[in-house]
């Protein structure tokens, strides 16, 4: 096939990094919706580095708002434009392997901290849970110990409602600061905030921090208890595989695992993505996963459970942007 001057063939098409191909949503309105941003922006931004998974197609705009300001900027440009914003935590999510459309924001600038009266801290929403946690154990405050090992950040852990068998997001959230798609900032006490598992039913909106209820303890005691939790995730978890965390809600009473590994599925694999022979639960990359690997092994997963116990598995991994 011939090429006209300037214009590339599919096949060229095909071949060409994400970076130097056009978005898929039309230029103005993007640049409208970014224009007089302080923090990062970049267009065909790649996603799959971004990720815990290792997995995903390019974002048509990457934007990491340098503060607040920049951010409710953002929101409110976007709105007027009509393009979507999606927050990405890193943790917990697929990205398909077509990217996502629109706006998608990283709040990795996102990283304040302040010791508050009453036992409580506020961690704005890129914090993540770690560096939260021993900020928490530096000051000799419980209350997150169950977030030992939880990678995700701050506003991530919100959203889902993210726990463990130790507690969760909830127990310890005391007011939460929201971003809203005008552009205003609201700050809505944790009594007027719906938690259901794993999920925060919050006002249309981004999460821009959070303020934790914690309660003095002793050091050496909360100190133990993560010591202790740390090494049980690390002996039943595959923690040197990319992966997204627990990739179904457990059907309680019962849990995901179990019926997973009871249907013969521990190891069992669709390319480069496989049930971790450690935990069932877990969907891990062997190295190039795409998303259409991970789906075709969720769809299977979902099929073999359903007809050896009867039980429908939920989703707990988020999935994301276009085929």
């Amino acid at each position: 096939m011939m090429e006209a001057a300037g214009v590339p063939t599919p096949e060229r098409r095909r071949a060409m990094p994400a970076s130097s191909r056009a978005p898929k949503t039309p230029a103005d309105p993007l640049r409208s919706a970014v224009a007089g941003i302080r923090g990062e922006v970049r267009f065909n931004a790649s996603l799959r580095d971004l990720t815990s998974f290792r997995i995903g197609g390019p974002a048509d705009v990457l934007v990491v708002p340098q503060d607040l300001d920049d951010l409710c900027r953002l929101s409110k440009q976007a709105k007027a434009a009509k393009l979507p914003l999606f927050v990405l935590g890193g943790t917990n999510v697929l990205i398909r392997d077509g990217g996502i459309r629109g706006i998608v924001v990283s709040l990795s600038k996102f990283k304040t901290m302040t010791d508050e009266p009453g036992s409580v801290v506020y961690a704005a929403a890129g914090v993540t849970m770690p560096v939260l946690l021993q900020h928490a154990i530096g000051r000799s405050l419980a209350g997150l110990e169950w977030a030992a090992g939880i990678p995700g950040t701050v506003g991530g852990c919100l959203v889902m409602n993210a726990g463990t068998r130790l507690g969760e997001m909830k127990d310890a959230v005391q007011a939460v600061r929201l971003v809203r798609t005008s552009g205003v900032v609201q700050d809505l006490d944790a009594s007027s905030i719906r938690f259901s598992y794993r999920k925060a039913h919050l006002p249309r909106g981004i999460v821009a921090g959070v303020w934790m209820r914690l309660t003095p303890g002793k050091k050496e005691h909360i100190q133990a208890v993560v010591k202790d939790y740390l090494r049980y995730r690390k002996d039943t978890q595959p923690l040197t595989l990319a992966n997204a965390g627990c990739a179904f809600k457990n059907p309680r009473p019962d849990t995901a695992g179990r019926v997973i590994e009871a249907a013969g599925l521990k190891g069992y694999r669709i390319g480069d993505a496989q049930v971790s022979e450690k935990h069932a639960n877990f969907i891990v990359n062997r190295g190039n996963a795409r998303s259409t690997d991970v789906i075709r092994l969720i769809q299977h997963i979902r099929r073999r459970v359903r007809i050896s116990t009867g039980l429908k598995l939920g989703l707990e991994l988020k999935i994301v942007g276009e085929r």
